[in-house]
């Protein structure tokens, strides 16, 4: 591969990574509707060390409403309750000995305004760091111009490459948040 194709590479690799971290940022925000991706990124204290709550209970959906997660060890329910408690999700769990139900209450209209307007926010983000790696990738590609490594129909074809690129990648991001948008606002 050639300057131009190894930086086109680099280009698309990194903006698809920018939209995978949107797409978790957005699954993290609590909607009405109950996902076992609501308590990722929470970790329980396991003996001492921090570890994520699907590595120590199994989390289960029985219907759209409530979430159900089962310690595999009995010690763990007390540690899982703190860490969903400290999350700041606004989920109160219910510890019955057994095993934590967390109902998930309905959302309120400002609630959802409010929700949006962080996802805006996100998308918002990644739509900037999408355009940094773009001006990354046309200052490779006018320094390899300048380094004779490709002719100028090269960079100009290049340049044109990236452009398409970033504007792929920033529909993404818009039909990402169009998703959640939709999500958040069903009742």
């Amino acid at each position: 591969m050639g300057a131009m194709e190894d930086i086109q590479k680099e280009t698309t690799d990194r903006m698809q990574k920018a939209i995978e971290s949107l797409k978790k940022d957005l699954v993290r925000i609590r909607t009405g509707r109950a996902t076992p991706a609501l308590l990722d990124g929470i970790n329980v204290d396991y003996y001492g060390n921090p570890a994520p709550i699907n590595q120590v209970a199994n989390i289960s959906v029985p219907d759209a409403r409530m979430l159900i997660v089962q310690p595999w060890e009995k010690s763990m329910l007390h540690a899982i309750e703190k860490a969903i408690q400290a999350s700041n999700l606004g989920l109160n769990p219910q510890n019955d000995g057994n095993q934590i139900r967390l109902p998930i209450p309905p959302l309120s209209e400002e609630r959802r305004k409010d929700l949006f307007k962080n996802c805006g926010k996100i998308g918002e983000e990644n739509k900037v760091a999408i355009r940094n790696i773009r001006r990354d990738s046309n200052e490779k590609l006018k320094k390899a111009q300048k380094d004779k490594q490709i002719t100028e129909d090269q960079e100009k074809k290049g340049l044109d490459d990236i452009q398409k690129t970033t504007d792929k990648f920033i529909k993404s991001v818009d039909e990402q948040l169009a998703l959640k948008e939709k999500e958040i606002m069903e009742v």
